[in-house]
C-alpha cells in the first residue's frame, strides 16, 4: 500500500501500490467542477494514467488551471493531427502560432471550408470513440527509428540532438505522435472545441478557462498574425523552423551566422519603422508591449534610428506621471494597483503633452518612488521643429492616455517577443515562456529576486497584460517582434541554474521543471558573439545602453 496525501481535501489515504491517479481520483470522490484532467505529483505535472508506487503528495487539476488547460490542448491537438493524417496522408501539417484566442495550423496546400468540416467530423468521431492515449517509452534510438518510419523528420532532427538516452511517443489508435507533456487518459475527456477556416489553414478554438463549457471569444488580430507569418516565412527560407533545425545548424558551426542574421533582421525592421515615422512627420511616438518584451532597448534603438533621419528624439517616461501614491487606485485586496491606467494622472499628462505640441515650454515632472510623490526639479522642455517625443510605457497604446492629442501627431508601436521557432511541427513554444525566462534573468541580475519570486509574480503580471495591454495591441500603426531566433540558446546558460534552485517542496517547482524540460532540447550558445546593442542584452547584461 502507498499513502497519498491529497492537497484538494487535505486528507491522507492508503491505496494499492501501482494504482493510477485516475483510480485515486475516483475513490476520493472529490467535488471538482469539470472533473480532473491532470495532477501534480510532488509538484510535477503528470497525466492521470500515471501509476503510483511510493507515498506521494497529489493535487488534482481541472481545466480551469493553466497546467490543466495545457494537457487539454495537447490532447485536442493530437486528435486533430490524427484526423488530418487520415484525411490527407503524406501532407505536412504545422501547428504554427497562438492567435485570436486559439491556434493557427496550416498544411502545405490551402484548406477549403469543406476540408475543415471533414477534419472536424473526423475529430468528433475519434472523441466519441473514447480512444486511449497510450504512452510508449523506449530508447531515443528506437524512438528515432519509429518516427523515421512514418516520415516525421522534424521529430527525428530534434531527437538526434537530444541528450537523453530514453524518449517516448504516444499512440492514438494506429497514429503515433509526441507532445512534450502529459495527455488526457482518453479522447472522451474532450468536451469543448471548434475548428474553422482561418487564412490558408485553420483555427483550433479551445475552451475558456473560467467557463470551460464555452469557447474562448475570438479576437481580431490581423496585425499580430502578419508579424507571425512574416517571421515564419523567413525561418522557413532559412531552413530553421524548429529547434531540431537550429541545433543542427549550431552543430555545423553556423551559430554566429544565425546570431548576425537575426540581429540584422531586427535592425532592418527598426530602420523601416523610423523612416515611416519621418515620412509621416509624426511628433509623438508611443511604444507599448507586455513585460520583458524589450521595450526599453527598442525605444533606445529606435531613437538612434530617428537621429539618423535627422530628428532629435526626446524620451518621456510615463512613470513620471504617476499619481501621488496616496491617490493611487487600489485592487480588491487593498494593495495599490500600479498596473491600472488610472494610476497615471491622465489629465495632467494630456495637458502637458498638448502644451508641448503647441510649442509652449513646460517643466517636466519626476516621480520619486521612495516618497511616492511627483517632484519638479527645474527640467524644462520646449519642442523644436526637429524634435520627436518618444513615450514608452504599459498604457502607451490605450486611447485614454492621449485622447486629447490629434491622431495625426501620433505613431503607435507595439513591441512583443513573438516566439516563432517550434520544437517540431506539432509543438509550438508559448510566447509567454520566452518573456518569463527573460524576466527571470533580469529579476535575478538587477533586482535580486529568485526564480521562485518571479514565477510567483508572473500570474499577476499576465493578468495585468490581459486587462491593460493586449486589448489595445491592434491599435498599433506597426508591430515589432523583439524575439530572436537564437535567444533560448543564450538564455539557457544563465537561467538553468536559477530554475534548478527552485525547491521541490514549493508549488513553483512544477513551472520550473516544465521550463527546464523545454530547455533540455535546446543546444547552448555563448553570448560572447552578441552585439552590445542587442535586445537580449537588456536581460543578459553587457549592453552599451544605460537603463
Amino acid at each position: 500500500m502507498v499513502r497519498i496525501y491529497c492537497r484538494n481535501n487535505g486528507t491522507s489515504t492508503l491505496f494499492p501500490s501501482g494504482c493510477t491517479l485516475s483510480d485515486i481520483y475516483s475513490n476520493l470522490a472529490l467535488d471538482m467542477p469539470y472533473g480532473a484532467v491532470a495532477a501534480k505529483v510532488n509538484n510535477q505535472v503528470v497525466g492521470l494514467t500515471y501509476r503510483v508506487y511510493n507515498n506521494k503528495d497529489v493535487e488534482f487539476l481541472n481545466i480551469t488551471s493553466k497546467d490543466g488547460m495545457r494537457v487539454y490542448v495537447r490532447s485536442l491537438t493530437f486528435v486533430m493531427m490524427k484526423a488530418i493524417a487520415e484525411l490527407f496522408p503524406g501532407r505536412v501539417v504545422r501547428f504554427e502560432n497562438p492567435i485570436s484566442k486559439g491556434y493557427y495550423c496550416r498544411l502545405e496546400d490551402e484548406l477549403s471550408r469543406e476540408d475543415v468540416d471533414d477534419i472536424k467530423q473526423r475529430m468528433v468521431a475519434t472523441i466519441e470513440s473514447d480512444l486511449p492515449f497510450e504512452r510508449v517509452e523506449c530508447s531515443t534510438k528506437e524512438t528515432i527509428e519509429v518516427f523515421e518510419s512514418v516520415g516525421r523528420n522534424d521529430k527525428v532532427r530534434l531527437l538526434e540532438t537530444y541528450g537523453s538516452l530514453y524518449a517516448s511517443y504516444y499512440k492514438l489508435g494506429d497514429y503515433i505522435d509526441h507532445f512534450y507533456g502529459g495527455l488526457l487518459p482518453s479522447t472522451g475527456y474532450l468536451k469543448v472545441f471548434e475548428i474553422e477556416k482561418f487564412g490558408k489553414g485553420l483555427l483550433l478554438r479551445i475552451p475558456n478557462r473560467e467557463t470551460p463549457m464555452s469557447l474562448e471569444d475570438k479576437v481580431p488580430q490581423e496585425k499580430l498574425q502578419e508579424r507571425f507569418t512574416e517571421r515564419l516565412r523567413w525561418q522557413q527560407l532559412m531552413g530553421v523552423e524548429t529547434i531540431g533545425d537550429f541545433n543542427k545548424a549550431i552543430a555545423a558551426g553556423y551559430g554566429t551566422d544565425l546570431i548576425n542574421v537575426a540581429e540584422v533582421l531586427q535592425e532592418k525592421r527598426m530602420s523601416k519603422i523610423s523612416d515611416d515615422i519621418y515620412e509621416r512627420k509624426s511628433r509623438v511616438v508611443l511604444i507599448a508591449g507586455p513585460s520583458s518584451s524589450g521595450k526599453t532597448t527598442f525605444s533606445k534603438r529606435i531613437s538612434i534610428q530617428l537621429a539618423a533621419c535627422g530628428l532629435r528624439p526626446v524620451a518621456i517616461s510615463l512613470d513620471d506621471y504617476f499619481l501621488n501614491r496616496t491617490d493611487t487606485p487600489r485592487k480588491e485586496d487593498g494593495d495599490y494597483d500600479f498596473e491600472s491606467i488610472y494610476s497615471i494622472d491622465l489629465d495632467f499628462f494630456n495637458r502637458q503633452l498638448t502644451q508641448i505640441l503647441a510649442g509652449e515650454e513646460v517643466e517636466l515632472p519626476r516621480y520619486n518612488f521612495q516618497t511616492g510623490e511627483r517632484e519638479f526639479r527645474g527640467e524644462k522642455l520646449k519642442l523644436s521643429p526637429q524634435m520627436v517625443l518618444v513615450i514608452e510605457g504599459t498604457h502607451a497604446l490605450n486611447p485614454m492616455l492621449t485622447e486629447q492629442i490629434p491622431e495625426e501627431e501620433k505613431y503607435r508601436i507595439y513591441v512583443s517577443a513573438l516566439t516563432s521557432i517550434k520544437l517540431d511541427y506539432h509543438n509550438y513554444i508559448p510566447t509567454s515562456d520566452n518573456r518569463l525566462l527573460r524576466r527571470m534573468l533580469r529579476d535575478y541580475k538587477y533586482r535580486g529576486y529568485s526564480a521562485v519570486e518571479t514565477i510567483q509574480r508572473w500570474p499577476d503580471v499576465q493578468a495585468g497584460e490581459e486587462k491593460w495591454i493586449f486589448p489595445y495591441q491592434e491599435n498599433a500603426d506597426v508591430m515589432f517582434n523583439s524575439s530572436l531566433l537564437y535567444e533560448f540558446s543564450v538564455l539557457k546558460w544563465k537561467v538553468e541554474p536559477l530554475l534548478r534552485g527552485v525547491p521541490e517542496k514549493l508549488p513553483e517547482y512544477s513551472e520550473a521543471r516544465r521550463l527546464l524540460n523545454l530547455l533540455e532540447y535546446v543546444a547552448p550558445l555563448p553570448d560572447s558573439q552578441l552585439p552590445p546593442t542587442s535586445v537580449i542584452r537588456e536581460f543578459l547584461g553587457g549592453s552599451s545602453f544605460k537603463y
